[in-house]
């Protein structure tokens, strides 16, 4: 085979850029940052329907919440819609003092307006509906009241702690405020013309090409000192590194790999963030669909694969083995150690360290002496491809063969939610061991036919998983734990659960992995990148560009 010349290759990919709408000039020369994703498109610009790894970043380019996670360490919160804030003694009653002076983005014709109370209501009752919110479990037995047009009262049925309660509220997902006026005139069309009051305001929207932002000169925390910022849809590594490198592109994504990282690091003038606090990656078995409704099969599979093999195909550097459901720091996590010990107390192992000949023994107990065959769905996404590809090579040496049927992101997160997938690797994080739990394991949260849909791909609580002809749910954990005002009686509930999911087999945590960007060392993010929730770097009024 013939290789193309360096001359020929560098043409090739100019075109490339071309084609995403990069025009050939420094990207630093008219002060608008432009950052490209590992992705094809996005999937939503609204707020409370924005999942995907690819839209998440943008829509906080515009959105804002009443408290906000503490930019660059989501362990504080912060004021940020809201003044100040106070709960009743009885824990039912949250007062929220708004910010004045604080403005909606001009849209289509319309200048803009002061945000009041009416639009903070107006957004937690949208994110309540699940007709018009992805995260209306989260603010269920809720109301919502304008007291006046700076004052807002969220009424609970039942207490909440302060480490469940300021997440719903804070900057992330259904915490995110959309204002009023635009969202109910522009209907359908905020999906793709959002309107906020946040750092950045929409402009435009190339499908398949970028997102295009322009500064809010009203934004309430002081200008930005940017004067707009460019989202670029690239999914092709090879394009995103040669805009890097020509400077046509400021700050790329990079994937789960750290000879990425060293190679990024060689580069003259560039500068790599690695940060949390990382995506936990688990695969999830479908209990529903042949042979993973055997228990004997999902625990065939957790003693073929090692964790520390996925670990050392990503990168030491970049990610860590995890143990349970709820990956570390976060409250309600499960050490290996405790995994070991906890298992040998009540005679079971919930570590499923890798042992080959326990798994042939399951395969063979339960029909499957050769071993089988089974296909599903994966992402485009290198923080995907890396550690499946290794699973899928474990699990061939093991006599599972696993064809996979690449999808771009949107269709994956499609396909997974239509119950396509018998295994489903799903990497993420969420806010709160509640959340967590209760749309991957609730009952309520089972796709397509809970009541609730959301993402427990397992069909846990819809579903024998032991074996014994009854369905098992740990429905009960969840719920009770949720009512605790007691943070310690809450985390033993947390982790009792998943003890039962881990004895199940209904899935096997893998790992958790921090976010690799690469920039040039122009950009300055203005605060110190230590952990986000949004899966990139948060992009502020702070964050500059210094050439």
């Amino acid at each position: 085979m013939k290789t193309l010349r360096p001359s020929l290759t560098i043409v090739i990919l100019l075109g490339v850029l071309l084609c995403f709408g990069v025009q050939p000039t420094s990207a630093a020369k008219d002060n608008v940052l432009r950052i490209a994703l590992d992705a094809a498109d996005i999937t939503d610009l609204h707020p409370h329907f924005a999942h995907t790894t690819q839209d998440r970043g943008i829509v906080h380019l515009m959105f804002t919440g009443l408290v906000r996670y503490k930019t660059g360490d989501i362990g504080k919160f912060e004021p940020d819609l809201a003044e100040s804030w106070e709960v009743s003694k009885d824990g039912l009653t949250w007062t929220f003092h708004l910010r004045r002076g604080v403005m909606v983005h001009p849209w289509k014709g319309n200048p803009g307006y002061e945000l009041t109370s009416e639009d903070v209501v107006y957004s937690f009752k949208s994110a309540a509906d699940p007709k018009r919110s992805a995260w209306a479990a989260e603010y269920a037995g809720m109301t919502f009241k304008a007291v006046d047009p700076y004052t807002v009262r969220i009424t609970l049925k039942k207490p909440l702690s302060e480490l469940l309660f300021l997440p719903k509220v804070a900057d992330y997902a259904g915490g995110l405020i959309i204002p009023k006026k635009p969202a109910e005139e522009l209907g359908e069309g905020f999906r793709t013309h959002p309107v906020g009051t946040g750092p950045f305001i929409f402009t435009k929207y190339l499908p398949k090409e970028k997102i295009v932002t322009a500064r809010n000169e009203k934004f309430y925390r002081g200008v930005p000192k940017l004067a707009g910022v460019e989202v670029f849809y690239m999914s092709d590594l090879s394009s995103r590194k040669f805009g890097l490198q020509s400077k046509d592109i400021d700050v790329i994504e990079g994937p789960p790999s750290q000879p990425w990282v060293e190679e990024m690091k060689r580069l003259p003038g560039v500068e790599v963030d690695i940060f949390g606090p990382g995506e936990a990656g688990v695969l999830h078995f479908n209990m529903t669909k042949k042979p993973f409704d055997d228990i004997r099969v999902r625990r065939a599979i957790g003693y073929c694969l090692s964790r520390d093999e996925v670990v050392t195909a990503l990168g030491k550097a970049i990610a860590e083995p995890v143990y349970s459901e709820i990956p570390n720091p976060q409250p309600g996590w499960i050490t290996g150690e405790q995994a070991k010990l906890r298992g040998l107390q009540d005679g079971k192992d919930y570590l499923y360290e890798s042992d080959r000949a326990k798994t042939r023994k399951l395969l063979a107990e339960a029909g499957f002496p050769k071993g089988f065959t089974t296909e599903m769905y994966l992402t485009e996404r290198g923080e995907y491809q890396v550690p499946m590809q290794n699973v899928v090579a474990q699990l061939r040496e093991c006599g599972i063969n696993v064809k996979l049927n690449v999808v771009d992101h949107s269709t994956y997160h499609h396909n997974i939610r239509a119950d396509m997938n018998p295994i489903v690797l799903y990497n993420c994080w969420r806010p709160t061991a509640d959340v967590k739990l209760t749309y991957f394991t609730h009952s309520d949260a089972v796709v397509v036919t809970g009541k609730k849909p959301n993402t427990n791909f397992s069909h846990i609580g819809a579903a024998d998983a032991d074996g014994d002809g009854k369905i098992d749910s740990v429905d009960y954990l969840i719920e009770v734990a949720r009512e605790m005002l007691d943070a310690q009686g809450q985390k033993a509930l947390w982790k009792e659960a998943q003890f039962k999911l881990l004895d199940w087999g209904v899935a096997y945590p893998l790992f958790i992995k921090r976010f690799t960007f690469a920039r040039q060392k122009y950009v300055e993010w203005g605060y110190d990148l230590q952990s986000t929730l949004i899966l990139s770097p948060q992009i502020n009024e702070l964050t500059s560009i210094t050439k």
